[in-house]
């Protein structure tokens, strides 16, 4: 059984932004295609894992850059199960060039879930065997996103959750909610920044119609911070970017 799974992408024309880099939701759509095909390898396919009534659900993940892929460009994405962190599961990934240079690198915590009951499974619950990589690492385990109490939110915009949203389990896709964040920032602002890492706790799902609230911070010392929530304050996410001027 394979410890580790690789796959190649090529980022294409319309992965790209204005700058012609791979956009953030699309890197980690690629890193959730990934791990989605390293858990059909070992026989957890989605169909399998709906007849036995479970389901991911990712909880945070803390996605750390060298550079952005750029458009052309093709990448290698590697992932491994660093096994059961409690309750949790931690999954590494880390995304490589041509060359062999590192890209970037993650590290991401999930929860495996009863569908039905919506709760929580502990590991044994799992009924597939699952390799386990615990001597290769990109990172610590990943704190949930807490934004400081002393930053200042103002509301950017709301959004809806429609069509060009939603996957298969009928919410918004895991990825998507990186476009809500970038899409709260000035074209200005993308252009004299340069990402470092992004980081997202997702705490509530958001289903087709739900109408969300996007909030966001001023950047100082090149952090944004980004919550969404819905009207009866009930977040959806909280997640930060650390950014560098270029």
């Amino acid at each position: 059984m394979d410890d580790k799974w690789r796959e190649t992408y090529l980022i294409h024309s319309n992965d790209i932004d204005y700058k012609s880099e791979a956009r953030l939701s699309v890197l980690l759509a690629l890193m959730q295609r990934t791990a989605d095909a390293h858990l059909e390898h070992i026989g957890a396919s989605r169909d399998q894992m709906i007849e036995a009534g479970m389901g991911w659900m990712l909880i945070t993940m803390d996605l750390r850059f060298e550079r952005t892929p750029q458009a052309l460009e093709n990448i290698t994405i590697d992932t491994w199960n660093m096994g059961p962190k409690g309750a949790l599961w931690q999954r590494d990934f880390r995304i490589t060039d041509q060359t062999g240079g590192v890209v970037a690198e993650a590290c991401s915590i999930w929860a495996l879930v009863d569908i039905n009951k919506r709760k929580v499974l502990r590991p044994s619950a799992f009924p597939f065997e699952v390799p386990i990589t615990a001597e290769d690492s990109t990172g610590e385990t990943p704190q949930k996103v807490k934004i400081p109490e002393d930053v200042t939110m103002h509301k950017a915009y709301n959004s809806v959750v429609r069509y060009s949203g939603i996957d298969a389990n009928g919410h918004l896709n895991n990825s998507r909610y990186a476009d809500l964040c970038m899409d709260s920032l000035s074209k200005e602002e993308i252009g004299k920044l340069q990402i470092k890492s992004f980081k997202i706790t997702y705490q509530h799902e958001a289903l087709a119609g739900d109408e969300i609230e996007i909030y966001r911070s001023e950047i100082v010392d090149g952090m944004i911070y980004f919550k969404g929530q819905a009207s009866d304050g009930n977040h959806y996410f909280e997640a930060y970017l650390d950014t560098v001027e270029i």
